[in-house]
């Protein structure tokens, strides 16, 4: 193996899977193409299917649930940052862009930092309004400016130039860290976009490249997603293509298809304007003469989203066009599904459409054997141990007065090195939200709002027919080893709350009923017990409150759920 090499890991926000050229799109993405082209390219590696539980398995190597990072964007505990163990090997450790949690990155195993702290803000402007300018639209009230860190100074109305776009900003942030690190020092530069996450805005001049592409439909769109996957190689072709999951485009407007024509084009845009960037990383490195030995690795945090209503209150109204300054656009709720082609679901979700991520992974001096696919299982665990053992640094059992949990993941530095990998034998596990899930081997139990299904990846990695029902045995083995890892990482309830609803009920511990206030317009109320069983159900629910007179005592979940998305889960006691 090659000496120390630098290492470069890229993290997009809300990519879908099939949202590179070198993975099926038709976006123009020449530079990551290169890389994959000459490195590897992963068809099974995984995220979280939520942004900041991403981020953290990413960072500590850990599972959000032994960290901190479960439920909310919270302080990280009881874990070392790639940072902090890389610092151990002697790199100089380097963060630009989307942190997401409560725990500073400076301080946390990082020299140099520009770090925006949130979920998601104003890509052209995330400050105070310009000279000039409509007033930047965001989530929150007028004068809510979102925190930037630059190093150890907090900067919350972070005054942005005229011209300032996300994307370009956090890549020139991390080049001037690089070109004040001495070439002969190795450095680990960890850059995280927040594009193309919401709300979908990019640069007129990327916007224009893709206006009028997206005339030709969902169903034109990923098809020839689809043709293109299976001629790089990126999908099975023998495995079926996923039911569509979006509108029906001839029954749209044509106004309304030239305003969903211009949210897949800004989107678009948002991802070219990424591959941009990643060709100006490339260039630096060639004129310091470290391409060579730069290990570059690029994934996104979860799927495509379908999250989001244009109509929500923002902190000025919502008039601009799409794509502008002062206009917060979604993706909408059929795009994402031609983003996440071919799989079902979405971000929030544990079906392979919201947790398996396009993975890249480039290293000319460390890697002999070049454009590789590789279709093994991986998981952002995977990350810490992969850079342990190509670095040389150590992992420690306490640190800043915490026990460290131990890494979970294996190394998946034997594909680099030789394109080969012996079988993963520990099960993956994900829980989030919506969405529980587990796999061993082949096999792979999921569930959404509480219904389990069981797929054999190996020849259903589009997850299209249920084996639960003719393969019980197996679904059980599945679902005891899911229920013995909940039970055992601090979060025996697998409890989230999705969304600005605080689920407020009363009384609890109940004999009873239970009631909740403030939450109106419900269209599901689910109650299931701690194995995620459902045991009660009501549709449309006018009332505010669900009678558990039928329910034996115990520990349930409650969720509701509104325009068929659960916005607030809790659990609950009945006596």
């Amino acid at each position: 193996m090659p000496e120390k090499p630098n290492i470069i890991l890229i993290l997009c926000d809300d990519l879908g899977y099939s949202q590179l050229g070198c993975y099926g799109s038709e976006i123009e993405t020449p530079n990551l193409d290169s890389l994959a082209n000459y490195g590897v390219r992963f068809t099974q590696f995984h995220n979280t299917a939520k942004s900041f539980p991403s981020r953290a398995c990413l960072l500590t190597g850990l599972y959000a649930q032994q960290c901190g990072m479960s439920e909310n964007p919270a302080a990280i505990v009881n874990s070392i940052s790639l940072g902090d163990m890389l610092r151990t090997a002697g790199y100089t450790t380097l963060f630009s862009g989307k942190n997401h949690s409560t725990t500073p990155l400076y301080g946390f195993g990082f020299d140099r930092t520009c770090e925006f702290l949130g979920g998601s803000t104003n890509h052209l402007n995330p400050g105070p309004q310009r000279a000039g300018e409509p007033y930047p639209i965001d989530k929150g009230r007028v004068g809510n400016y979102s925190t930037f860190n630059f190093d150890n100074v907090t900067n919350k109305a972070f005054i942005t130039p005229a011209g300032y776009y996300s994307t370009n900003f956090y890549t020139d942030e991390a080049i001037k860290f690089i070109n004040n690190t001495p070439t002969q020092n190795p450095f680990f530069l960890y850059l995280a976009y927040q594009a193309p996450h919401d709300p979908l805005q990019a640069l007129e001049q990327d916007i224009a490249k893709y206006r009028g592409k997206y005339l030709a439909g969902y169903t034109g769109i990923r098809e020839a997603r689809w043709q293109n996957m299976k001629e790089l190689g990126v999908v099975d072709p023998s495995m079926t293509l996923s039911a569509q999951n979006t509108a029906n485009w001839s029954s749209l407007s044509l106004d309304e298809k030239v305003k969903e024509d211009a949210r897949m084009a800004v989107m678009s845009a948002m991802v070219d304007c990424i591959d941009q960037n990643v060709g100006k990383l490339i260039q630096v490195l060639k004129q310091r003469g470290q391409l060579e030995n730069t290990l570059i690795m690029f994934a996104s945090d979860n799927g495509a989203c379908t999250e989001g209503n244009e109509n929500n209150t923002f902190n000025v109204p919502n008039i601009g066009a799409i794509g502008s300054i002062n206009y917060y656009a979604y993706p909408g709720d059929s795009w994402p599904n031609v983003c996440n082609t071919p799989y079902r679901y979405f971000k929030n979700d544990s079906y392979e459409g919201g947790i398996c991520t396009p993975f890249i992974a480039f290293w000319p001096a460390g890697m002999p054997n070049k454009g590789i696919i590789n279709n093994n299982t991986y998981h952002f665990i995977d990350v810490m141990p992969t850079l342990k053992e190509i670095s040389g640094g150590t992992y420690p059992t306490s640190f800043r007065g915490q026990n460290i949990v131990p890494m979970q993941g294996r190394s998946f530095l034997p594909v680099l090195q030789n394109g080969m990998d012996s079988a993963r034998l520990k099960p993956v596990f994900w829980q989030w939200a919506n969405g529980t899930a587990v796999r061993v081997g082949d096999w792979k139990a999921v569930s959404l709002k509480g219904t389990w299904a069981l797929f054999n990846m190996s020849l259903d990695r589009n997850e299209t027919k249920d084996l639960k029902t003719t393969n019980a045995i197996k679904f059980n083995e599945l679902k005891a080893l899911y229920d013995n890892w909940i039970a055992t990482v601090g979060n025996k309830t697998a409890l989230n709350t999705t969304s600005k609803y605080a689920l407020k009920l009363f009384p609890n511990p109940s004999k009873n009923t239970i009631h909740w206030s403030h939450i109106d317009d419900l269209d599901e109320v689910v109650v299931t017990n701690l194995n995620g069983v459902i045991v009660h159900k009501i549709k449309n629910q006018i009332t505010d409150f669900i009678d558990l007179n039928n329910l034996a005592n115990g520990m349930y979940i409650i969720s509701l759920y509104q325009n068929n998305q659960q916005i607030s889960t809790q659990k609950i006691v009945k006596e």
